[in-house]
Parts: structure tokens; C-alpha cells; sequence
């Protein structure tokens, strides 16, 4: 670390972030040619909600030559992404470290194990609990003339987006604890705009997920929970006392 921060020049800043990117890149291009080998059985585990839900055969189709072929390329690189996500956070939080206190800096090697930790459980949350539900939902409109017959470009897009959703909405503790941490906000705060929070938490749920009631509510009850999940770590980790501007390293 730098002792002074802002005696370093502008490009050295560019330099390490272009060095930390290219390492970003690296683990997302490592994690993307291992998934490959097994892009089919990931996009089986993906597509299982659905599949176990279906009243055909269940089978997907893919109505464009090249469709399966690019819909397995993005199966892999979402799953690379993912294999890489310790090391995006990880180059992510180094980065901003130089502008933390001390004891802040401290804090980097837990958040980085809890982001990975909170963006994988929200993923499982809404595989596990939410898909099911929702494409029941979905299915639940074929009639003895109209059978589904979902592709699997559509089926990708659209899981890999609310996957991805789940996954940010459940950073919401380690977010705002973290910025409690920063002095940003106080759990008073916090408990005067609980209401309003959860009014939010219900139009998000209704904008992110599919258009029936029962979606909604699994996403919105949970983001309630850890919102109050969110004012007990604001409570135990929140900051006590102005850190004074001597702590910076």
C-alpha cells in the first residue's frame, strides 16, 4: 500500500486497474474453457426446473441451426463468470483498498468469502425455491390444442438473468452493513425506512420476476428478511465513533 494516496499519479491508477481487469479476464477465460468441456450438463442442471415441471416429454428445442452451438458458448461463459467470481471480487476489493482506512481494509478478506457466499445462495435460492414455481406458473396455460414447446435460447435468457437477479439482491446485508461500517448509514436509520424499504423490495420483485403473485413474493419476503438481516450486522459492525482521518494509511 501506498503511504500517500494522493501523491500517486493518475496513470499508475490506470495501470493497475488495466493489470487487475486483465487478471479478471484470465480466470473468466480459464473458468470459461473448463465449463465448456461440460456445457451440456450444465445446461441439463439449468434446465432442470423446468424439465421436471413439464407435462411432454420434456424436451427443449432450438428452432435456429447455430442456436444450440451459441446458447452452449453463453452457458459456459455464465458458468466461467462464475467459477471466477472469488477472483473478480478479490481484484475488485484491492483496488478500492488504497481508499480505506485501516480498519476497513481489515474487513476486505471476509467481505470478498461473504459477496462470493451471499451471490451463490441467492442463485440456489431462486433455482431451488423460485423456478419451480414459476414455470409451473408458466405451463399452466398449455391446453389439450397448445402444448409448450420452449427453446432453449428463450430458457437461457431468461433463467440465467433471474439467476443472475437472485444473486445481487441477496448482496443486500453485506452491502448495507458494509456501508453502516462506513458510517453511511445507522440502524435507526434503518428502522425509520423499513416500511418504505419493503415497499420497494415489492415493486423491485414485480419488475425482476415473472408476472404471478407467488414469484413475487419469494423474492420480496426474502429481501425483507435480510433487510432486517442487514440492521442487526449495522447494529453489531456499524461504526461507533468518527475514525479519524490520521487511521489512513
Amino acid at each position: 500500500m501506498m503511504e500517500d494516496n494522493d501523491k500517486v499519479p493518475f496513470t499508475e491508477h490506470l495501470v493497475e486497474l488495466r493489470d487487475r481487469m486483465l487478471k479478471c479476464f484470465y480466470a473468466v477465460g480459464i473458468g470459461f474453457l473448463l465449463s465448456y468441456g461440460f456445457r451440456t450438463q450444465i445446461f441439463d442442471l439449468l434446465a432442470r426446473p423446468l424439465i421436471d415441471v413439464m407435462n411432454s416429454d420434456g424436451k427443449m428445442i432450438y428452432t435456429g441451426l447455430p442456436e444450440a452451438f451459441f446458447t452452449y458458448l453463453k452457458v459456459a461463459f455464465i458458468s466461467g463468470v462464475m467459477v471466477a467470481s472469488p477472483v473478480i471480487l478479490y481484484q475488485f476489493w484491492m483496488f478500492v483498498a488504497p481508499g480505506l482506512y485501516n480498519k476497513e481494509r481489515k474487513m476486505l478478506i471476509p467481505i470478498i468469502f461473504l459477496s462470493s457466499f451471499f451471490f451463490i445462495g441467492g442463485a440456489l435460492f431462486g433455482y431451488f425455491f423460485v423456478f419451480p414455481y414459476g414455470y409451473k406458473f408458466f405451463l399452466g396455460f398449455e391446453t389439450d390444442s397448445l402444448q409448450a414447446l420452449p427453446a432453449m435460447r428463450d430458457y437461457y435468457n431468461f433463467s440465467s438473468k433471474l439467476l443472475i437477479a437472485f444473486g445481487i439482491v441477496f448482496e443486500l446485508p453485506l452491502v448495507i452493513t458494509f456501508m453502516a461500517k462506513l458510517g453511511l448509514v445507522t440502524p435507526a436509520f434503518l428502522r425509520k425506512n423499513r416500511k418504505y424499504a419493503i415497499v420497494i423490495f415489492f415493486i423491485g420483485a414485480a419488475l425482476i420476476t415473472p408476472p404471478d403473485v407467488v414469484t413475487q413474493v419469494f423474492m420480496a419476503l426474502p429481501l425483507a428478511i435480510l433487510y432486517e438481516l442487514s440492521i442487526f450486522g449495522a447494529v453489531i459492525f456499524g461504526r461507533k465513533s468518527p475514525v479519524d482521518e490520521e487511521d489512513r494509511a
